[in-house]
């Protein structure tokens, strides 16, 4: 009798487990937990330990006291902050829209029938591929004052006369630690979208040609259109790393000449590590937030535009 009972209630549990297993909603809350809790053991504590420490005095080697916004104060009255807010906005604007420009140009070159399709792909990824670090090294060489390659082939040419000062003008270099970022962050673009242009079905362009719609006219109302949810996510991400970008700008300038170069997160840097002062470091890190979320909220409306795309609500 007793076995019948455990039986019997073994059963009545096996059964009202099995629903709850074949629940869509559970299950993926079950799948996600793992990832739930790696981000918020290594994202959501240093973030909320940063936020702390921008309305604290703490250094390094002494912990700090509650100081509210005086940090935030500081940081308002300081002209450096601000033109390193100039510098990330412009770093990452210019740098944005060149990437978008030439990764798009890229991506329908490749998405084209062309010799060796697989091979050139392969090659504009290297770019992509390369650490950080090592292709800033070689940039810093390209760029050396004296023995530039640029400027030599210039001078071979005739076209200058002296060498350029890539990395010593505040404006040359501006422009420097643009190009090489774009140079970095354009196979990201290209290999990201002629991803979506494959999804394109042929027949669309096919119709459109039959109707007599020229080339411009079926790039903007048939490509744009269908890609225009990637682009919000690809462009997204490219703001996300191009506002952030810490590596590239360290090793070619460290913020110089005169903070030309000095973006958010090299100040930041700066101040907390070099400077010690970890209160003010962290203020100026937590100042980036409200760029990262205006740049989330752009994806997530041109994810909302698929939605509509597809039939669905915006709700």
């Amino acid at each position: 009798m007793v076995d019948a009972a455990l039986t019997r209630a073994g059963a009545t549990t096996a059964s009202a487990r099995t629903p709850l297993m074949q629940n869509k909603a559970f299950l993926g809350l079950l799948f996600m937990l793992p990832a739930a809790l790696f981000l918020v053991v290594f994202l959501s504590y240093p973030l909320g330990l940063g936020v702390w420490l921008g309305f604290t005095d703490t250094r390094i080697g002494r912990s700090g006291v509650f100081v509210g916004l005086e940090n935030y104060q500081l940081l308002w009255e300081d002209s450096i902050f601000w033109l390193s807010v100039f510098n990330t906005i412009l770093y990452t604007v210019v740098a944005s829209i060149l990437k978008f420009m030439l990764g798009l140009w890229l991506a329908l070159l490749l998405n084209e029938h062309l010799p060796f399709k697989a091979f050139i792909r392969a090659i504009v990824l290297l770019p992509w591929v390369v650490p950080t670090v090592l292709s800033a090294i070689a940039f810093w060489w390209i760029y050396d004052a004296q023995f530039s390659i640029i400027s030599w082939a210039l001078m071979k040419i005739g076209l200058i006369d002296s060498p350029i000062n890539f990395l010593g003008s505040p404006n040359n270099a501006r422009a420097t630690v643009i190009f090489t970022n774009v140079w970095r962050g354009i196979p990201f673009v290209a290999i990201t979208l002629l991803a979506g242009l494959q999804t394109i079905s042929p027949s669309l362009h096919e119709a459109a040609t039959l109707d007599g719609a020229t080339s411009w006219q079926r790039f903007r109302f048939i490509t744009l259109p269908m890609l225009s949810p990637l682009i919000a996510v690809v462009m997204t991400f490219s703001v996300l790393f191009t506002f952030t970008d810490f590596q590239l700008i360290y090793v070619l300038t460290r913020g110089g000449p005169l903070n030309a170069t000095h973006l958010m997160a090299t100040l930041s840097f700066q101040r907390a590590i070099p400077g010690g002062q970890l209160g003010e470091g962290a203020a100026i890190a937590v100042a980036m937030v409200p760029f990262l979320l205006s740049a989330i909220l752009f994806s997530y409306f041109g994810l909302q535009r698929r939605r509509w795309q597809q039939g669905g609500t915006d709700a």
